[in-house]
């Protein structure tokens, strides 16, 4: 049996990510332990797709135009590269504008009072002078990386406000928008990025005031999905998976009356979901109703509404755990990149908060609490592997485990008390203790 591989990151910040002395496993039982953490890898749950965060507009412009070359690479490295860095698996693309945009836009924008029914505007110029080549870059040094997409918003001409901020898609405008989503597959597809999934609409129950976005009620969805998008993308031969919802885990009623829809249903992977309302466990809800169905946890912004590092830093551990303990296949941050204002932006005012951050002024680049978060998975968990059973002790010391494809294990654990404690790990007819700071988390990974 290998020694155990040990990174821990404290509160305090005086360890993030930072690799700690290996542990030698024992055949004897430890004792004085204050708990027992027993893996059990013949019991397995869902096999994992990976980790990551989103190139929204702004994120990309940053990472593209706001570093030099060298702190671009470098940074580049320590986001994809699984040795350099914390080996990020997995984007969640915008197709089109979201609220981190330098401007509102879509693929196809016309003059107000046009439309454009043929798409022979359509067309991803806008891509290609920064988001493209970030994602290429990252596809270089991840060649296993998952893309993707999900849009704001229909070009303005589709929807009842004839504008990408607020209104609904007009019901003559259903067949050209699954339209829309293949010609933006095709054009991704020829540029060498396969798009893994879709999903309808970020935050389908959600209209903003400043930003792309309108109202998906879950009929709605339905119809977009059995007439339109699912039988275009059925007959694709790059495959693309359909996620459904693609918002709060409050409204789990939203992907349930999808999945009661027999004809949508049958197109639809999975549910895609996001961290701002409800509880983890709705995610395990459905899953129990649907088994069929696959959970994917799309997005999860930091920002100033928790306050840094401490309770932010905690906050974040515990998604990475629970996301995962109810079946999610994904751990997905939201922007890759913001600046010293929080943007760029088309909001009035952002508190959201990137996983790195690059001053615009200085061209200085702090990595966020954020990228330690999930670097804690993402560094040590590969796509394709399973989440195997472990057990764990609510809102104190919480735990995850996982077998890689590789035989390697892994476990991911959190200390949400003030308190260090002690507990031992069970792997088969092997053990091994750790003393665990307060306010703390550690990943360990071992080999078969």
């Amino acid at each position: 049996m290998s020694n155990v591989q040990v990174w821990q990151s404290t509160i305090d910040e005086t360890k993030k990510l930072t690799q700690m002395e290996s542990i030698s496993f024992s055949e004897s039982k430890e004792e004085s332990t204050d708990y027992v953490i027993t893996i059990d890898e013949a019991v397995t749950y869902q096999q994992m797709d990976g980790f990551g965060a989103s190139f929204t507009d702004a994120s990309a412009w940053l990472v593209y135009h706001a570093l030099s070359k060298e702190l671009r690479d470098d940074l580049m490295r320590k986001l994809f590269d699984r040795e350099d860095g914390i080996g990020i698996s997995f984007i969640r693309q915008p197709m089109g504008a979201s609220d981190f945009a330098w401007k509102i836009y879509s693929y196809d924008d016309v003059e107000p009072g046009d439309s454009d029914h043929e798409l022979a505007r359509f067309s991803i110029d806008h891509d290609r002078s920064y988001i493209l080549p970030v994602i290429h870059q990252a596809l270089k040094l991840n060649p296993k990386l998952k893309v993707m997409a999900s849009p704001w918003s229909p070009p303005g001409w589709m929807k009842t406000s004839e504008t990408m901020i607020g209104g609904t898609l007009k019901p003559d405008c259903y067949g050209v928008y699954a339209d829309y989503f293949v010609k933006f597959l095709d054009a991704y597809q020829a540029e060498g990025i396969p798009i893994y999934a879709v999903t309808m609409q970020n935050e389908p129950g959600y209209e903003p005031k400043e930003y792309p976005g309108m109202i998906v009620k879950p009929a709605e969805e339905a119809a977009f999905i059995k007439s339109h998008l699912g039988p275009r993308l059925a007959k694709r031969e790059q495959p693309t998976k359909i996620m459904c919802y693609d918002h709060n885990w409050d409204v789990p009623g939203h992907p349930r009356e999808i999945y009661e829809d027999p004809e949508a249903s049958k197109y639809v992977a999975g549910t895609a979901w996001h961290v701002y309302g409800g509880n983890h466990e709705a995610m395990s809800q459905i899953k129990e109703q649907f088994p069929g169905k696959d959970v994917w946890f799309t997005e999860a912004s930091g920002g100033q509404w928790i306050p840094p590092f401490h309770d932010a830093f905690m906050d974040q551990m515990k998604h990475v755990i629970r996301t995962t303990r109810n079946w999610s296949k994904s751990v997905i941050w939201w922007n890759i990149a913001l600046d010293e204002n929080n943007g760029p932006t088309v909001l009035s005012r952002s508190t959201c908060r990137g996983i790195v951050k690059i001053n615009q002024q200085s061209g200085e680049l702090t990595y966020n609490l954020d990228y330690y978060t999930l670097g804690h998975i993402s560094k040590f968990v590969s796509p394709g592997a399973y989440r195997i059973d472990s057990n764990t002790f609510e809102d104190d010391l919480e735990t995850v485990a996982f077998r890689n494809e590789d035989g390697s294990k892994v476990l991911i654990v959190s200390n949400r008390t003030t308190k260090p404690k002690t507990f031992a790990v069970t792997s088969g007819e092997w053990t091994f203790a750790y003393i665990i700071d307060g306010k703390a988390a550690v990943t360990f990974k071992w080999e078969q």
